[in-house]
């Protein structure tokens, strides 16, 4: 599935598109899309809030739990803290995901193209880039 650069109109590729959609769905609010509220990830609600283990294990999880829910494209394998502790204490922290790409998932076609691994950057907006 193509999608659309939400930026700059430009066509995207099935993992190009499917990385759009999914830090789209971890900077979205939970209930602040009008015709449905349940769509976010929960995350922007944590951000800014002292790290502690459990905290980064709940961030963790939900990020997981995001995905999982609304982009079926990606079977999330794990989730995995990166940067040294001075860089997390900063502020500057990141995750390194691992997941399956099925880019046909959305029609429920679930079968694995290839294992992807992205990082997502939390120090200046969310982003994801494709390793």
């Amino acid at each position: 599935m193509a999608g659309i650069d939400r930026r700059t109109g430009a066509i995207l590729g099935d993992l190009s598109s499917a990385l759009q959609a999914t830090v789209f769905i971890l900077s979205t609010r939970i209930s602040s899309t009008v015709l449905l509220r349940e769509f976010g990830g929960g995350v922007i609600e944590l951000l800014g809030r002292g790290m502690t283990p459990s905290l980064f294990a709940t961030w963790q999880q939900l990020i997981a739990t995001a995905i999982e829910l609304w982009e079926p494209r990606f079977a999330i394998r794990r989730v995995v803290p990166t940067g040294t502790v001075d860089e997390i204490r900063m502020g500057r922290a990141g995750l390194l995901i691992e997941a399956d790409f099925r880019p046909r998932g959305h029609l429920g076609d679930y079968t694995v193209e290839r294992v992807v691994g992205f990082t997502l950057n939390f120090a200046s907006g969310i982003t994801a880039v494709a390793a």
